[in-house]
């Protein structure tokens, strides 16, 4: 059975309030594309998506290490997000480590927690952690 966590009406509003800032003039923009990244980890295409806003400003900061880090990102972060292997409350960013967690801001955990997904180790099988399969039992 497939399982996927649900975005529900506060938390898309919050994602895209992220997102719309994000990809806005304004200096908030990189901290909002951060955010944006730690709310969409479980879903394959906000992920990837919000990759690729990060991708953009690299480009328009011209920082080819922030570009190159995003490269990759972009290819794995659907596969992360289908398998649930994401490392929770990691920012996106290059000059953090792919797999490296950090602490997830409470409202962001909140939100999480609302939409069903279990923060924690993505290598165990508790269920509830946002993967493509349900492996809450027999």
């Amino acid at each position: 059975m497939s399982r996927r966590p649900t975005m529900n009406g506060w938390f898309r509003a919050t994602f895209d309030s992220a997102m719309a800032t994000a990809t806005g003039p304004t200096p908030e923009r990189r901290a909002a594309a951060e955010r944006a990244h730690i709310l969409s980890q479980p879903w394959p295409w906000r992920h990837t998506r919000t990759h690729g806003v990060m991708l953009r400003l690299a480009m328009r900061d011209r920082d080819l290490v922030e570009i190159a880090g995003q490269l990759v990102r972009l290819v794995v972060a659907a596969p992360g997000s289908l398998t649930g292997r994401y490392p929770d409350g990691n920012t996106g960013r290059a000059r953090v480590g792919i797999r490296t967690p950090m602490p997830v801001p409470a409202d962001i955990a909140a939100l999480l927690a609302d939409a069903g997904v279990r923060l924690g180790p993505a290598d165990d099988d508790t269920p509830g952690r946002a993967t493509t399969t349900d492996r809450s039992g027999p």
